[in-house]
C-alpha cells in the first residue's frame, strides 16, 4: 500500500514541479504548493479515518496508501531545506525567511483546514441520519 501510494505521490509531485517550474533563485512555488497541499490532504484524510473508526481493515489500508505513501512521497521536507539553504547562500535571507514562514505557518493552517473540512463532512453526514426516539428518551433521562 505504501509503495503504491508513494508512486502516485511522487508522480503527482513531479507533475506539479513541471507545471510550476522555479527559476534559479526564485521563490520555490512548486515545493510550497506540494507541501501545503499534502498537509491539507493528510489532515483531511486522517480526520475522516479517525471519525470512521479504529485503525483496522480498509481504514489502515487507506492511511498507508494515502497518508504514508501518497502524502509521504508528495510532500518534501528535504527539498524545502535544500531550497532554503540555496536562497541563504545566494544572500537572499529575506526570501528564505519568507519561504520558511510560508511553509511552516501555511502547513499548519493547511492541516487545520483539512481537519476542519473532514470534521464538517462528518457532521453533515451524521446530521442526515435518522434519530431514534428510543435514544432521545435515554438522553433525556440522563
Amino acid at each position: 500500500m505504501v509503495v503504491c501510494g508513494g508512486a502516485l505521490g511522487a508522480a503527482a509531485r513531479e507533475a506539479v514541479g513541471q507545471a510550476l517550474p522555479t527559476a534559479q533563485g526564485a521563490f520555490p512555488v512548486a515545493t510550497l504548493v506540494v507541501n501545503l497541499g499534502g498537509a491539507f490532504i493528510l489532515g483531511l484524510l486522517l480526520e475522516v479515518l479517525v471519525r470512521a473508526g479504529d485503525d483496522h481493515g480498509w481504514r489502515r489500508r487507506a492511511r498507508l496508501l494515502g497518508g504514508t505513501g501518497f502524502c509521504g512521497a508528495f510532500t518534501t521536507y528535504s527539498t524545502l531545506a535544500l531550497e532554503t539553504v540555496q536562497l541563504v547562500r545566494r544572500s537572499d535571507a529575506v526570501l528564505a525567511t519568507a519561504y520558511l514562514a510560508a511553509s511552516v505557518t501555511g502547513g499548519l493552517l493547511a492541516a487545520a483546514a483539512g481537519i476542519t473540512v473532514g470534521a464538517a463532512r462528518y457532521r453533515a453526514r451524521t446530521a442526515a441520519l435518522p434519530v431514534s426516539p428510543d435514544l432521545d428518551r435515554v438522553e433525556a433521562q440522563r
